[in-house]
């Protein structure tokens, strides 16, 4: 099962504001960690929204909206995708996490649909193309 590990924003990230010496060392042992027993399979911190855009979509329209954007605490500084066995076991990977703000945080954990979520409708032939796409993606890395 795979997960995605949401670490929510806070004015500092929206600041721009980097965390310390400390703290990256923290960080880094820790993805070290999920790296040696094989559970991390990327992971990244995100600029501020202020260097970002978002795109709305109605029908056929486009319009891009630059950032920065007001809720903080709805923006994302960072995350993670892990692979585990279960719910629990993400739950345990992410209590482990040091504070990644040094303060209040919150991360949030979301599992990722897997081919076979979908069902029938997602035909042999859009399972070969997602194939396809994934080891075509994996070969960009």
């Amino acid at each position: 099962m795979r997960f995605m590990v949401l670490l929510k924003a806070d004015e500092n990230t929206e600041a721009g504001v980097m965390p310390s010496e400390e703290l990256l060392a923290e960080m880094g042992r820790y993805n070290e960690e999920m790296v040696k027993a094989g559970v991390l399979l990327a992971g990244e911190g995100l600029q501020p929204s202020s260097k970002g855009a978002r795109v709305k979509f109605s029908g056929r329209e486009r319009t891009v909206v630059d950032g920065p954007f007001t809720e903080s605490k709805e923006l994302i500084a960072g995350y993670w995708l892990i692979q585990v066995r279960s719910r629990e076991e993400a739950i345990e990977w992410v209590k482990r996490c040091p504070d990644p703000l040094e303060g209040e945080a919150e991360i949030e954990i979301r599992q990722v649909f897997e081919a076979e979520d979908f069902g029938e409708e997602l035909t042999p032939e859009l399972r070969e193309q997602e194939q396809r796409i994934r080891e075509q993606a994996a070969a960009n890395q």
